[in-house]
């Protein structure tokens, strides 16, 4: 993929996430240099061991099946953190706890006055079947926002009017949150649908297709620094 893209494009990313939840998955950030440039962190989120189980019933026992990654940029002179994991699939109780804990790290880490930046923005699969479950409601817990816009954008190529899921998002900390909030000013956001094209050009099923490319739609959201 970088060949085709040039030599203004780079990429970092996580080792292989050993274990059957992990699923040998790595995380990764691929951005145009043109565009952004690194400004200096780069983190995996570790949960202390002091905070693994002790709060709620609810809470994470273990650390993250995959875990998050998180990755600092510059553009226009303004730094933001992107914040990236894929929550354990598993059963739908099952991944409540993950999802809680990514909530509350974010609202944490906002909430650090010494923090390396505040504009922190969560991205990722993070396995909410619908809106308004209860892994969505973990996920909200902490006041993140999803701008409205992709409230509504389907995620999966198998979704129907009937049948839809909720399981990307890309979300941030507005002024109702009660922390320091995103200074970047959110422009839009969507989804981008490659069925068309790609299903016309390579000549596959919509199955066939999940496993070439993906079953999810890329989400984006557009930022000014201004």
């Amino acid at each position: 993929m970088l060949k085709m893209l040039g030599d203004n494009w780079s990429f970092l990313m996580t080792d292989v996430t050993k274990g059957s939840d992990g699923n040998f998955e790595r995380i990764a950030f691929l951005f145009d240099t043109r565009k952004v440039r690194l400004s200096g962190l780069a983190c995996e989120l570790v949960v202390p061991p002091e905070q693994l189980a002790c709060i709620t019933p609810d809470a994470l026992t273990r650390q993250f099946a995959r875990t998050p990654y998180a990755v600092s940029f510059q553009s226009g002179g303004k730094t933001f953190i992107l914040v990236t994991l894929h929550v354990k699939y598993g059963q739908p109780n099952e991944r409540i706890p993950e999802l809680k804990a990514i909530a509350t790290w974010m609202s944490d880490w906002a909430k650090d006055v010494n923090g390396w930046d505040h504009n922190l923005i969560t991205l990722g699969d993070f396995n909410i079947d619908h809106q308004n479950d209860d892994m969505y409601k973990a996920f909200m817990s902490t006041n993140l926002h999803v701008p409205e816009s992709l409230m509504a954008a389907p995620r999966t190529i198998f979704d129907t009017s009937k049948e839809k899921h909720f399981y990307d998002q890309i979300a941030w900390f507005d002024k109702n949150a009660n922390v320091p909030y995103l200074s970047l000013n959110y422009k839009s956001s969507g989804y981008f649908d490659f069925t068309q094209t790609a299903l016309s050009t390579l000549n596959l099923t919509k199955q066939e297709l999940s496993f070439r490319i993906s079953d999810h739609y890329p989400l984006y959201a557009e930022f000014d620094p201004r």
